[in-house]
């Protein structure tokens, strides 16, 4: 009876087990409307175009190396989905309860602080496009320790108004 019984669940119990898999990204195919990955899963077993789930208004492409939660959708390994990518070679690491951060390979870092929001350009240039205008508002701008509020320049007028002319 034991043995009639472990025959008729176990082709259920291989697929519960094939559900969900540990697997690193060997192959990432970013160019299409969904990004597709080559992973290797199990020992010797390689999927190919394995469709990556990504947060909305977040995207990204892992590195080669990076690993990824692997779902098997009803455990059928035909119909495979990833729906986490995560690279422990660049992560942020001691980050206080509540912080969040972007980065990525290179050192370019956005972290929401506890104490405020730092930007870190990896030693490249941070650049601002597409905005006809940028708003300060409530602080002021200090750049090498120059306040751009209470910096004065010889020759122009303090004030409100357009500093683009001569004075007159």
């Amino acid at each position: 009876m034991i043995e009639g019984f472990r025959k008729l669940i176990g082709p259920l119990q291989h697929r519960v087990a094939m559900m969900v898999s540990r697997a690193v990204i060997a192959l990432v195919e970013d160019a299409g409307g969904r990004q597709t990955l080559q992973m290797n899963v199990l020992a010797g077993e390689v999927m190919t175009d394995v469709e990556r789930f990504q947060n909305y208004g977040m995207t990204s492409v892992p590195q080669v190396g990076a690993e990824a939660v692997l779902v098997c959708v009803a455990g059928n390994r035909s119909h495979p989905l990833v729906i986490a990518a995560e690279d422990r070679r660049y992560r942020l690491k001691a980050l206080q309860a509540g912080e969040v951060a972007l980065y990525d390979d290179i050192g370019h870092v956005v972290h929401l602080t506890r104490t405020g929001i730092v930007i870190e350009g990896g030693g490249q240039n941070i650049s601002i496009t597409g905005a006809p205008q940028v708003v300060v508002t409530g602080g002021d701008v200090v750049a090498d320790g120059i306040s751009l509020k209470n910096h004065v320049h010889a020759g122009v007028m303090g004030g409100d108004g357009d500093t683009s002319g001569p004075v007159g």
